[in-house]
C-alpha cells in the first residue's frame, strides 16, 4: 500500500461524488455567509466594548506553528504487488510527509514518489494491531468460502513498524531500522498530526471561528449535536470528512459485498475505494472553497461598512430579544442542567482541570531545568560557541518531540476516562481536547523561550563576568516564572471553559429542542426588523443558553480552584458571553 494506482472509481462515480460536494456546498455556504455576519458584529462588539486588562505577560512566540523536520531512511510497503522496498522519508515542517526513492533524489530537488498531508492519521507501530485493525474493516461473512491471498504483511514479519492509519485515506506501512529510529519517527509524526488537525482552531481569524460555527450548526440540522473530531483538518478537509461520514453507510452497504477476495485483501480493496472517494471529494471541496474566497473577502468587507455605524442599535436590540428569551427558556434549560448536568459537572471539571494542570506543570519543569543549565554553563566559564550551542538548544525545546514528550504524556493520560465521563453528552472529541492541551503546551513553552531569551539580551552586557552575568539569569529566570504562572493559570481557566462548553452545550441544545426551539417563531419578527444577517433569533437563543451553561461551569471551575473569581484574567476566551449589555 501507498503506491498510487488507477482509481477503482469511474467517470460516472467521480461526477456522482462532485455533485454530492456541490450539494453540500449549496447547503453550507448559506449558513458559512450568516456565521461570517455574526463573527463580525461579535469582532466589533469587542473592540468597542470595555477593554479588559492586558492578559499576557509573556510575549507571544512568532515561531508558531511548526514541527521540526524529521527526516531519513526506512523501507515502504508499496508497489503492485506490494512488497516492502527501501525510501527516504522527508516530515517537513508544515506536516507534510514527503518520500523519495533515495537519499541523493531529495537532495537533488527531484519529484517525491508520494506524499501526504497528515490530517487525520493515527501512527500505530504494533504489527499485530494493525493486522486486527483490517481484521474489522471487513469482516468475512458465514457464507465466504474465498481462499485468502498471501499476505505480503505476515509473509515479513516486521521488526519496528510505522503504520499510518486513516479513517478514509490510503494506510502508510512503513518500517524503521532500529526502535530509536521508530520512535524518533512516532514522535516526530505524532507532532505532524497534531499540527495539520488544529489549524482551525488555533487561528484567531473571524472567518475561521465563523468557518467552525457554520459546520455546528451544518451538523446539527441534520441531529448531529456532539462534539467529535469531525473539525480537525483545514477547511476543505473538514467538509470532506463531514460528506464522506454522510455517504459511508449506504457506500459500505452496497460496495463490500461486492469486493473482491477475502479478509485483509477485501479490507485493502476497501480503503483503496475510501481513498478514491476521499481524494475526488477534497478535490471538489477545495475547488469550492476557492471560489468562494473572493465573495467571502467581499463579504467580509461589506459586513464592517454595513455594521459598524449601526452596531449600538443592534446590540441594544439582541440585549432585550435576549432578556425576554432567557425569561422564556429559564425554566426548561434549569430543569435540564438539573437533571442532566449538574451531577457530572464537577467530575469533568476536575479531570479537565488535572489533565491541563499536570501537563503545564511538566512544561514549567522544562522550563526551569533549562534556565538552570544556562547558568551552570554561564558560572562555569564556557567558551562562547558552548554558550551558543546552549542558547540555541534553549530556543528549540518547544519544537523537540523527544524532550515535549512529557508535557504531551500528561495531556494524553486522562483521555479514557474524560471519554467515560463525557460520553453520555455525545461527545466524542477526546482527540480534539488532547490536541489543544498539547497545543496549549506548547504555546506556553514557546513563549516562556522567547521570553526569558528577550530578558537576558536586555540584562547581559559584555561588561559583566561570569558570575555577574549569572546573578543577572537568576533574576531573569524570576521575572520570567511569575508570568509564566500567570499565563498558565489565565489559559488553563480559558481551556477549561471552552472544552465545558464542547463538552454540555451541544447536549443541552439537543434537550431543549423539542420544547423551546419552537418558541423562537415569535421573537423572529424583531430580529429581521434590523435587517442584518448578524442577528439571527438561533444565534441569541444559544447565546443565552451558552450564557446560563457558563454561570454553572465558572461556578463549579471556582470550586475547584477555590477562588473568588474566575472570570478574570480570562481575556482572549472565544467562548465567553457578549451580551453582558
Amino acid at each position: 500500500m501507498g503506491g498510487r494506482s488507477s482509481s477503482p472509481l469511474d467517470k460516472r462515480q467521480q461526477q456522482h461524488l462532485r455533485g454530492q460536494v456541490d450539494a453540500l456546498l449549496r447547503n453550507f455556504l448559506p449558513q458559512y455567509r450568516g456565521q461570517l455576519a455574526a463573527s463580525v458584529l461579535r469582532q466589533i462588539s469587542k473592540e468597542l466594548g470595555p477593554q479588559e486588562p492586558a492578559g499576557c505577560q509573556l510575549l507571544h512566540s512568532k515561531k508558531l506553528p511548526r514541527v521540526r523536520e524529521h527526516q531519513g531512511p526506512l523501507t515502504q510497503l508499496w508497489g503492485q504487488p506490494p512488497q516492502w522496498r527501501p525510501i527516504f522519508c522527508v516530515l517537513r515542517g508544515d506536516g507534510r510527509l514527503e518520500w523519495f526513492s533515495h537519499r541523493e533524489e531529495y537532495e537533488n530537488g527531484g519529484p517525491p514518489l508520494g506524499s501526504t498531508a497528515l490530517t487525520g492519521y493515527t501512527v500505530l507501530t504494533s504489527q499485530r494491531e494493525y493486522l486486527h485493525l483490517l481484521d474489522a474493516l471487513c469482516p468475512n461473512s458465514p457464507g465466504d468460502h474465498i481462499q485468502e491471498e498471501p499476505d505480503p504483511l505476515l509473509e515479513m514479519s516486521v521488526n519496528f513498524p510505522l503504520f499510518l492509519q486513516h479513517p478514509f485515506r490510503r494506510h502508510l506501512c512503513f518500517s524503521a531500522a532500529t526502535g530509536e529510529a521508530q520512535r524518533a519517527w512516532r514522535l516526530a509524526l505524532q507532532g505532524g498530526i497534531r499540527l495539520r488537525g488544529t489549524v482551525l482552531q488555533r487561528s484567531q481569524a473571524p472567518a475561521a471561528r465563523a468557518f467552525l460555527d457554520a459546520i455546528r450548526l451544518y451538523r446539527q440540522h441534520q441531529g448531529h449535536f456532539g462534539h467529535d473530531d469531525v473539525t480537525l483538518g483545514s477547511d476543505a478537509e473538514v467538509l470532506t470528512t463531514v460528506l464522506v461520514r454522510e455517504l459511508l453507510p449506504a457506500l459500505r452497504a452496497k460496495t463490500v459485498p461486492s469486493l473482491r477476495g477475502a479478509g485483509r485483501a477485501r479490507a485493502w480493496a476497501w480503503i483503496e475505494l475510501l481513498d478514491a472517494v476521499h481524494v475526488v471529494v477534497l478535490a471538489r471541496a477545495s475547488t469550492g472553497l476557492r471560489a468562494f474566497q473572493p465573495e467571502k473577502d467581499e463579504l467580509l468587507a461589506a459586513l464592517e461598512r454595513t455594521i459598524r455605524p449601526d452596531v449600538d442599535q443592534m446590540l441594544q436590540l439582541r440585549a432585550r430579544v435576549a432578556g425576554r428569551l432567557r425569561a422564556e427558556v429559564q425554566g426548561p434549560l434549569e430543569s435540564c442542567l438539573n437533571r442532566k448536568v449538574d451531577a457530572q459537572l464537577p467530575q469533568v471539571t476536575r479531570t479537565l482541570l488535572n489533565t491541563v494542570e499536570a501537563a503545564l506543570a511538566a512544561v514549567r519543569t522544562l522550563i526551569v531545568q533549562g534556565m538552570d543549565r544556562l547558568s551552570c554553563h554561564l558560572r562555569g566559564s564556557p567558551s562562547g560557541a558552548q554558550l551558543r550551542k546552549e542558547v540555541y538548544s534553549f530556543g528549540e525545546m518547544p519544537w523537540d518531540p523527544e524532550l515535549m514528550q512529557t508535557c504531551y504524556r500528561e495531556a494524553r493520560r486522562s483521555q479514557r476516562h474524560l471519554g467515560q465521563l463525557a460520553a453520555p453528552f455525545g461527545f466524542l472529541g477526546g482527540r480534539s481536547l488532547v490536541f489543544g492541551a498539547q497545543d496549549l503546551a506548547q504555546q506556553l513553552m514557546a513563549d516562556t523561550v522567547a521570553t526569558f531569551l528577550q530578558l537576558a539580551d536586555q540584562c547581559l552586557t559584555m561588561a559583566l563576568d561570569c558570575d555577574q552575568a549569572a546573578q543577572q539569569l537568576e533574576k531573569v529566570r524570576g521575572r520570567v516564572l511569575k508570568k509564566f504562572q500567570s499565563d498558565s493559570g489565565s489559559a488553563q481557566r480559558r481551556f477549561i471553559r471552552e472544552w465545558q462548553l464542547r463538552i454540555f452545550l451541544p447536549f443541552v441544545l439537543s434537550q431543549l429542542e423539542p420544547s423551546c426551539k419552537a418558541e423562537l417563531s415569535e421573537f423572529e419578527g424583531d430580529v429581521l426588523a434590523v435587517g442584518s444577517p448578524a442577528l439571527t433569533i438561533e444565534g441569541i437563543y444559544e447565546d443565552v443558553v451558552r450564557g446560563v451553561l457558563l454561570q454553572r461551569i465558572d461556578g463549579e471551575l471556582k470550586k475547584a480552584l477555590g477562588v473568588s473569581d474566575v472570570s478574570c484574567s480570562l481575556d482572549g476566551c472565544s467562548e465567553a458571553p457578549w451580551d453582558q449589555m
